[in-house]
């Protein structure tokens, strides 16, 4: 199995940091920084110095920790109650990404179940569950990749939008798994990475992770994905998800639904890698997913000097939602929910066991 980047981890015991890449500083720079507080990790994930939807998770888990572990409380009643406020605080971070609020309440509930556990105990339990949560994370990664890269045949070019690699993971990704699993397969591919304005994940970090793993990678602008599947050079599509809604319609990063709207006219199949964690079965549909609203400067200040002149407005959502019926497959860790629908995720749940967790 080969190692991939380490994006997110804990160091040490309970008195310990959470370790993660410095995102924004790559492709220039790769940098560790360690999170010692709650507020730390709520400016990590803010910012994009962690991003990504499982990586967000995992974040949230190592966050509700480090809060944790600061509560000066005597008993479980006010415990709970400190850490009913650090679960309310991480998640205002960010508003589209599910899994922020998956981890959340996950540690919640935990929390809630531990019965007469000391207080020092309490916090010791919420330890070893965000490092259950980021252990069950990598192997989801690679459950993905391989059920994935079985779509993906040897010889064959994908496209992908934004990074769902291992820096938007606890270990080698969710859309990108597909490539690493095919590549150690011994397919030789060759992949298509989308720029993704305005924060360029996809040039910066996408095209950085394939390099790093000798991956055949050819960066393009956003706006010339038509063309090169009018060209006939895409034989296959794949992105991660930040939420997918009960009846498969997925939000992703800026500018997926139009590479979906582009896939659907030329016949391109278009599938989403994500963990079931990543569905939001309490939203019917994608009008339903909140949708982040971000700086304006990411876009009239996004190289430093102004691209757009002063004062002029700036529309600047994180997030658009590609329906279902433009998806051909979503690829889950127990497999491939073709053609998705509220009847068929739903029977994928249940014959899996996993519904009552979402």
């Amino acid at each position: 199995m080969v190692e991939a980047t380490r994006t997110i981890h804990w160091v040490g015991g309970l008195d310990g940091v959470c370790r993660l890449i410095e995102q924004t500083l790559l492709p220039g720079e790769l940098v560790e920084i360690d999170c010692t507080t709650k507020e730390q990790m709520w400016d990590a994930i803010k910012r994009l110095a962690v991003r990504g939807a499982p990586a967000i998770g995992v974040a949230a888990a190592f966050g509700t920790v480090l809060g944790a572990r600061d509560s000066q409380a005597g008993d479980r009643a006010g415990f709970l109650d400190d850490l009913q406020q650090t679960l309310d605080y991480l998640a205002t971070s960010r508003p589209t990404a599910v899994n922020l609020f998956w981890g959340l309440d996950r540690m919640r509930r935990v929390a809630h179940a531990t019965g007469d556990l000391s207080v020092p105990d309490l916090k010791q339990c919420l330890l070893d569950e965000a490092l259950t949560i980021w252990n069950e994370d990598r192997q989801i990664c690679r459950s993905l990749g391989r059920h994935g890269h079985a779509l993906l045949g040897e010889g064959e070019t994908a496209l992908t939008h934004c990074n769902a690699g291992g820096l938007a993971t606890a270990d080698y990704g969710t859309a990108l798994a597909v490539f690493f699993a095919a590549q150690e397969a011994g397919k030789t591919i060759h992949v298509f990475a989308d720029e993704t304005r305005p924060l360029n994940q996809g040039s910066r970090l996408t095209a950085w992770e394939l390099q790093q793993r000798g991956i055949d990678v050819t960066v393009i602008c956003d706006n010339m994905a038509g063309q090169v599947m009018r060209e006939g050079r895409i034989d296959k599509i794949f992105v991660g998800a930040d939420r997918i809604a009960a009846n498969g319609d997925t939000a992703n990063k800026i500018g997926t639904y139009s590479v979906s709207v582009l896939a659907r006219h030329h016949g391109v199949p278009f599938y989403v890698v994500a963990p079931t964690s990543t569905f939001d079965m309490a939203t019917a549909d994608g009008s339903g997913i909140p949708i982040e609203q971000r700086d304006p400067a990411e876009i009239n200040r996004g190289y430093s000097e102004p691209n757009a002149p002063a004062g002029v407005g700036v529309y600047n959502p994180a997030f658009d939602v590609t329906p279902h019926e433009h998806i051909t497959g979503i690829v889950t860790e127990f497999g491939v929910i073709e053609a998705p629908d509220t009847a068929k995720i739903l029977d994928h749940f249940r014959k899996h066991g996993v519904l009552a967790d979402n």
